[in-house]
């Protein structure tokens, strides 16, 4: 075969020259690596055999000048192993297919018959090792055979014994069946007996039926009479109702008079301050001026009865600030939490003219906050107390009998606030309160 054609390589061989190639390639000079492989140089080492093999094998089979200086490096470094295939010997011991490799590189003398030795040994240990194959096949199909030999004759003795249960069971159905035949000529006689006391007894149904319908009309006549009494007493109970509110209009407008002419008599004006101004003065940090209204409110999340709380006079609304942003506007930041929930109260207090303090807790308070809506309290509590223990004061602070509103899911605040006569809500009350505008 002339030395210019290159040899077909046994695929084992071809992967190996590949790996030493790839392997050896980064460390030639610059000028040493062809163009073409210069940017396979630049791989990583587990990407350049792996994305650069055909561009290796293309230029170690077209250039004989590249093929020998890195052929030079691969034997170098095979070592004792490599100077022997270099001088055309190969050691019995060593594995064919590196043998093969370096020969390819080398191109010492007779480098065609080792690569065709190793790729006939490639062949004889792949036909070893299907015959192996086979024969472990083969192995596992009669073992799987004999078991199901075993299994079938396990099988047959389970039939025939099932065939024996059979047997028996019919002999007993038989007798069953003639038990059976006696019973039924026994139950169609007495059905017959049956069906000649059910006609009678249709006779005697029929009458009675005729008497119940008789007896329905009768009771129908007795309900419109009773529902005609009911009518005239409701509209008895109306008039007695009707008496009953006057009475309680004429009480409420005397009271409010008595009221009225009692607050002349002590010249008690209109205050500047409130109960809740107090309470800001000493026990709580302002941001700013505040503007006050007027109340209304009610409990549990419904912001139905948050309006009604809402609609009683000077009612006072109080909020747990934190509590209800963290709830409903969580995703924001403390200053918007902050803004778009004064911004809400700010809406309610124009729609109710009621007084409304928000209260947040001062370690998070942050300088700056702009001027609170009209109607609106804006408090931080004192470093080192919490917005919990502020709301209980303020809540504290107001007389006997005026409508308090708390909003806050906290149950120690809920139940602290009870006991002093406050209405506590949960935040989602008050959250869809500002979803509906």
């Amino acid at each position: 075969m002339s030395d210019s054609v290159e040899p077909v390589l046994p695929e084992p061989v071809r992967q190996r020259i590949t790996a030493l190639s790839a392997a050896a390639l980064p460390g030639m000079p610059a000028e040493e690596i062809p163009f073409p492989l210069r940017k396979v140089a630049r791989f990583a080492p587990n990407r350049r055999a792996r994305l650069g093999a055909q561009a290796l094998a293309a230029q170690l089979a077209a250039d004989p000048l590249f093929r020998q200086r890195i052929g030079t490096r691969i034997v170098a470094e095979a070592g004792d192993l490599g100077s022997a295939v270099a001088g055309g010997m190969a050691p019995a011991a060593a594995d064919p297919v590196e043998v093969a490799a370096l020969a390819y590189l080398a191109r010492p003398d007779g480098w065609r018959e080792l690569i065709t030795a190793a790729g006939e040994t490639v062949r004889a240990e792949a036909d070893s090792a299907a015959v192996a194959n086979l024969v472990h096949e083969a192995e596992q199909r009669a073992a799987r055979a004999e078991h199901d030999r075993a299994v079938a004759r396990v099988e047959a003795d389970k039939l025939r014994d099932e065939l024996a249960r059979v047997r028996e069971e019919l002999g007993q159905l038989r007798e069953e069946a003639r038990t059976s035949a006696r019973a039924l000529r026994e139950t169609q006689a007495s059905l017959k007996r049956a069906t000649d006391l059910v006609a009678t007894e249709k006779g005697r149904a029929s009458k009675a039926a005729a008497e119940h319908d008789a007896e329905v009309r009768r009771m129908r006549t007795r309900l419109a009479e009773a529902e005609a009494l009911a009518a005239s007493g409701k509209q008895s109970a109306k008039d007695a109702r009707a008496a009953d509110d006057a009475r309680v209009w004429l009480l409420l407008e005397t009271l409010g008079q008595a009221a009225a002419g009692l607050r002349r008599e002590l010249a008690i004006g209109p205050v500047d301050k409130l109960p809740a101004d107090f309470v800001a003065d000493s026990a709580a940090d302002r941001p700013g001026a505040l503007e006050r209204s007027r109340p209304r409110a009610q409990d549990t999340d419904d912001p139905g009865r948050l309006d009604q709380l809402l609609a009683l006079p000077r009612a006072h609304l109080i909020v747990d600030g934190y509590n209800v942003t963290k709830r409903g506007f969580a995703e924001m930041s403390l200053e918007q939490q902050r803004k778009r929930l004064i911004t809400g109260l700010g809406g309610i207090a124009a729609q109710t003219g009621d007084e409304v303090t928000v209260v947040f807790d001062g370690a998070e308070r942050v300088h700056g906050l702009p001027p609170a809506p009209r109607g609106v309290r804006v408090l931080f509590s004192h470093k080192g107390d919490t917005a919990d223990e502020l709301i209980r004061q303020l809540v504290r602070a107001e007389p006997a009998g005026r409508p308090l509103v708390v909003i806050s899911s906290d149950r120690e605040v809920a139940d602290g606030v009870r006991r002093h006569g406050a209405y506590p809500m949960g935040a989602d009350s008050l959250l869809r309160r500002l979803s509906r505008g």
